[in-house]
């Protein structure tokens, strides 16, 4: 039986990708760099700012100086931008809804910077009560780590691997799972194809929020 289900954020549960391309062309723009179109965006983003930083930038200017300066303009831009055209994939809210009805403790684990995550779940999410939401924190490691799992985990008391799932949208959060231990859902209507989640053998894909709750719950059908 599920118990506690951990989520990744971006391209999961919230579609953020135009607000993230903003932000990012914002500080592209501010760096002196060609501005990237949205669709190159859905490849760069899941590995951490800095990563999508590194990727954006055109070459002979990903050096840690110009990258530093990204982030300098991207995080202001980005906090005061982040919820203009983010919203909820449909059904996700009352998915949050139901697992909860059902018993079943939420958390994030996301590769966003840490204050977004936070934020931005309390925007969207507050009222589901997310036992924890972890992102991109200073001296730790960013996912297919899966230290941040396991540091959700440690907050869980008596809570065993075969009581978790990690549902997410791409490799990096297969990856995760698998790093992890425990069963990995992969999302198909988020940032990454179908043939990338399933490169990973996650335990099981889900086509729609509708879906993903039956997986879930689907070993309480009995009930």
């Amino acid at each position: 039986m599920t118990r506690l289900a951990i989520f990744d954020l971006d391209g999961t549960l919230l579609n953020t990708i135009e607000d993230l391309a903003s932000a990012c062309n914002h500080a592209l723009k501010g760096c002196g760099c060609p501005e990237r179109k949205l669709d190159e965006y859905y490849g760069m983003v899941g590995k951490g700012i800095y990563n999508l930083f590194r990727a954006a930038l055109p070459e002979g200017k990903k050096d840690e100086g110009t990258v530093q300066k990204m982030a300098g303009l991207f995080i202001p831009y980005y906090d005061m931008h982040k919820c203009d055209l983010t919203r909820p994939y449909p059904g996700i809210t009352e998915l949050l809804g139901r697992l909860s009805r059902e018993k079943v403790r939420l958390a994030v684990a996301s590769n966003k910077y840490q204050e977004g995550a936070e934020s931005i779940v309390a925007r969207y999410f507050g009222q589901f009560g997310f036992v924890k939401v972890l992102g991109q924190r200073e001296g730790k490691p960013i996912k297919p780590s899966p230290e941040i799992v396991e540091e959700i985990m440690s907050h869980e008391a008596g809570t065993t691997k075969d009581e978790v799932v990690y549902i997410g949208d791409s490799d990096v959060d297969m990856q995760t799972g698998l790093n992890a231990g425990i069963r990995t859902i992969g999302v198909t209507w988020g940032f990454r194809s179908r043939e990338e989640l399933e490169a990973y053998g996650p335990w099981r894909l889900a086509d729609s929020p509708e879906e993903l709750g039956e997986i879930i719950l689907g070993d309480r059908s009995g009930r």
